[in-house]
């Protein structure tokens, strides 16, 4: 099962049937998704399914029906194990951005860090998992794929935030801080580190 966000809401995709509770459910073949999209972004749809009986076949799916932008992020640690993050549009983010031509994702990943907080001596640790959200550009919704990694750089200086990307703070934030700054963050990132503590 897939899990995309649209606006912060989970559009679940699936291949299972599930009984209707609290949720819409739709058939991936026949379903009008920017029609979907809309009423999640109007908040008239909180939390829906959309069903494809092969799970191979999903994502493709999906694919097939928006525009898809591909993109590469960090979860970085210094050495105290203290994490990067940016804050950005009133919320607590991780650094992360497009691909551009021809480029690898993990080159991605660590070119858009270091962009965006000014922070360089980056080595990927581990890949992490992909997430989904959409979002919308010049009126066109997108799905946004983020190819995530765990990095670690000993950098000793002061970050320094990507002011023309809407970039206001860089910080290292500790485990105590990090809990605060999610109660303010995107369902993405949450994502992220609940799957990260189960793997510690």
């Amino acid at each position: 099962m897939y899990k995309v966000f649209v606006n912060d809401k989970p559009l679940f995709l699936t291949n299972e049937i599930v009984k209707e509770t609290d949720f819409q459910f739709f058939l991936l073949e026949s379903v009008d998704i920017h029609q979907l999209i809309v009423k999640m972004f109007q908040n008239k749809i909180q939390k829906a399914y959309l069903y494809h009986p092969d799970e191979k076949e999903i994502m493709k799916k999906l694919k097939e029906k928006i525009l898809v932008n591909k993109a590469g992020g960090g979860l970085v640690y210094n050495k105290k194990g203290e994490v990067l993050f940016i804050f950005r549009n009133g919320k607590w983010d991780l650094p992360k951005g497009g691909i551009e031509k021809g480029e690898e994702i993990e080159n991605t990943a660590i070119r858009e860090v270091s962009e965006e907080t000014g922070v360089s001596g980056l080595s990927i640790t581990k890949k992490l998992q992909k997430t989904y959200h959409v979002f919308i550009r010049n009126g066109r919704y997108k799905l946004k794929i983020t190819h995530w990694f765990e990095m670690r750089t000993d950098f000793e200086g002061t970050p320094k935030p990507q002011e023309e990307e809407g970039i206001e703070k860089v910080a290292w934030l500790n485990p105590e801080q990090i809990q605060e700054a999610l109660k303010n963050s995107y369902e993405n990132i949450k994502l992220l580190f609940e799957t990260e503590k189960l793997q510690k």
